[in-house]
């Protein structure tokens, strides 16, 4: 069958690579596949098609602005609207949140860590923004919540003394640095859209906020 539905071992025999290589490939988004649950699945026929396309062009990756994917490591369930007014209290909240994803496996250290990681450097960017993150070991793969805040919380350290309205949280693997960073920049960046900011605030449907965010 033509759309048969390949595991990550399958794939790496396919193309005779390492299982960690097509894992890495399928975190960065560089390899079309998809989740089912929490494990990764390939579709044979697009495999098919990418490697054909990569050897056509002689390309090492697909484009750049693909490296992340926000549905990956996102789902509306976590999206909340926060009515906290203070960091701490937004913060806990938050992560109490991201810790119902399976790959948080304690939601106590992820707490202590995001607060400790806040009163080393504040991770307001700007704009209205903070992107709170973490590394554990105990944490399997990199995961995202994101805070709609109803009321300003006024007191984050802001780089502009813009109270912080979004919260994006991010829990990795310790051994995911540059996919780590990679997720951090690429948020950073597209949260520079105001439009995007706009409507993500003004919206009331987790649903819809999501939609709004893996838009390319």
């Amino acid at each position: 069958m033509e759309d048969d539905i390949l595991t990550i071992e399958e794939v790496a025999k396919y193309l005779r690579v390492s299982e960690r290589t097509v894992y890495d490939w399928a975190q960065k988004g560089e390899i079309p596949s998809g989740k089912i649950g929490t494990v990764w699945r390939f579709k044979k026929s697009e495999i098919e098609k990418w490697v054909n396309d990569r050897l056509s062009s002689g390309s090492k990756s697909t484009t750049a602005n693909q490296a992340v994917q926000i549905r990956n490591i996102l789902s509306p369930d976590r999206i909340v609207y926060i009515t906290q007014s203070t960091k701490h209290d937004a913060l806990v909240e938050l992560a109490a949140n991201l810790s119902t994803a399976p790959q948080v496996k304690f939601a106590q250290e992820l707490e202590t860590e995001i607060l400790k990681r806040e009163e080393l450097m504040s991770t307001a960017i700007g704009r209205g923004i903070a992107i709170p993150h973490v590394r554990l070991s105990s944490v399997t793969d990199l995961v995202m919540s994101v805070g709609i805040c109803k009321s300003p919380v006024i007191d984050f350290q802001t780089i502009d003394d813009v109270p912080v309205q979004l919260l994006i949280m991010i829990a990795a693997a310790y051994n995911q640095h540059s996919y780590y960073l990679q997720t951090l920049s690429f948020l950073s960046s597209k949260l520079k859209n105001a439009e995007l900011r706009d409507a993500l605030l003004k919206s009331t449907d987790p649903e819809a906020a999501y939609k709004l965010l893996i838009e390319e």
